[in-house]
């Protein structure tokens, strides 16, 4: 017996081949995302002649009717599995990539946008970070953080990879050319690949070989906290609702996504304001990303030593730092600290909000309820431009708005820290 324990120690668990393909998964959302669509706007305004306000509100719009509909991706993937509605959401992301193509009038410009959000930015980051928590528990943490790596890597490709592709054929055909990407790439390797948990292959999380020896690593982890009898406990939807680290915690999810689209959106803006210029602006994104990336890895070993929620309530006094700090930037130095701190933040903020739903409500039903953590973080994220140029318009400037943002980081790190794991009544 302790012989086969040692050989199937030894073997690479299945678990780190899911997070490749989740982090593959990540990647190719790449073309729903804010990074790769923004590319082709100026062309559109071009081609079309329409306004920017008009192709602006186009997107607003059509965010926030995908994203009122993540929730049911959510219930689905429960219902249907991971594999299976990660091969669809594929495809139905490659028919979205090929119609954007045709795009003629500002209708079909909606539908497109439509389902490059709801099946790109949504769904195509829903899924991965769903089926990852299946294959892991005690690493789940690390898993995640690996599997950001398709994240970063998407935002720093997609941005370049498009503009070589519209001025190389064209942007109708760099909308086929992904679409057609999606089709022989990624769903080859989800359907050879994934499975969509690991006792479907006869293994258990982590790579146990027994639920005692399981038990035990849980034990070894944990050491002298008290420990429940049961490893993992499962809450429904319904189950979860009823706690209140649900609410709290899903409030905090939307607030990092209406500051940082909004911040993001209006960048090149604030700073000019301020006297910073547009290259500087460039170089801050870029500084964010480079620097996120590490953290996310070191966050996600470092979260499972530490209570997820002490980290989340930690990373909004960050974000009310960030935000003070850009009201003062007015150099290129200030402007460096800034693109640091904002990219320590995001990298902690990435990491907690993935793992805090598997680690509070367990596997089972945790498709249903990323969906709606999903939803509210899309929803957020289709108001956050909004405030700001409001804003704008009434104070000729975005110092006041960077003022009375602060409002939402102080409230999410008080629910965070209001927000310990829930006990579930036996």
């Amino acid at each position: 017996m302790q012989s086969s324990v040692k050989s199937h120690d030894s073997s690479i668990f299945y678990g780190w081949y899911i997070v490749i393909v989740a982090a593959i998964a990540v990647f190719f959302s790449g073309p729903g995302q804010t990074y790769g669509v923004s590319v082709f706007i100026d062309y559109y305004i071009q081609e079309f002649g329409w306004s920017r306000s008009l192709v602006s509100g186009i997107y607003s719009t059509a965010t926030l009717a995908a994203g009122l509909l993540l929730f049911i991706v959510g219930r689905l993937v429960d219902k249907y599995g991971q594999r299976r509605m990660m091969l669809t959401i594929g495809a139905f992301l490659a028919v979205a990539c090929f119609w954007n193509s045709f795009v003629v009038g500002p209708v079909m410009l909606f539908i497109g946008f439509f389902m490059l959000r709801l099946f790109g930015q949504g769904s195509m980051t829903l899924i991965p970070n769903t089926l990852v928590p299946q294959w892991f528990i005690l690493k789940r943490g690390r898993a995640l953080s690996f599997m950001a790596i398709g994240g970063f890597l998407s935002s720093a490709s997609f941005p370049p990879l498009n503009t070589w592709l519209i001025s190389s054929f064209g942007w109708e055909n760099a909308w086929r050319i992904l679409g057609i990407a999606l089709i022989v790439v990624f769903l080859p390797v989800v359907y050879f690949i994934v499975k969509n948990k690991p006792e479907d292959i006869g293994l258990l999380p982590d790579h146990a070989v027994s639920k005692k020896r399981l038990a035990e690593r849980r034990e070894e982890k944990l050491e002298e906290e008290e420990e429940d009898e049961e490893f993992e406990v499962n809450w429904t939807v319904k189950e979860a609702m009823r706690t209140r680290a649900f609410w709290l915690i899903l409030f905090c999810v939307s607030i990092p996504a209406l500051v940082n689209t909004g911040l993001t959106f209006h960048l090149f803006s604030i700073l000019g304001e301020q006297g910073v210029p547009g290259s500087t602006a460039a170089i801050i994104l870029s500084i964010m990303a480079i620097v996120g990336f590490p953290v996310t890895m070191v966050s996600g070993f470092i979260l499972e030593r530490v209570h997820v929620h002490i980290v989340l309530g930690l990373s909004f006094v960050g974000q009310i730092m960030f935000l003070l700090l850009l009201t003062q930037v007015q150099s290129y130095l200030l402007a460096i600290v800034f693109a640091v701190l904002w990219g320590i933040i995001g990298g902690i903020e990435r990491i907690t909000l993935n793992i805090i739903w598997p680690n509070y409500f367990g596997r089972e039903h945790l498709g249903s309820i990323k969906g709606i953590a999903t939803t509210t973080m899309v929803i957020g994220s289709a108001f956050g431009p909004l405030p700001f140029g409001i804003a704008f318009d009434l104070f000729g400037g975005y110092t006041e708005i960077l003022l009375i943002i602060l409002i939402f980081p102080v409230l999410g790190s008080v629910a965070a820290f209001l927000s310990p794991p829930p006990r579930k009544q036996a």
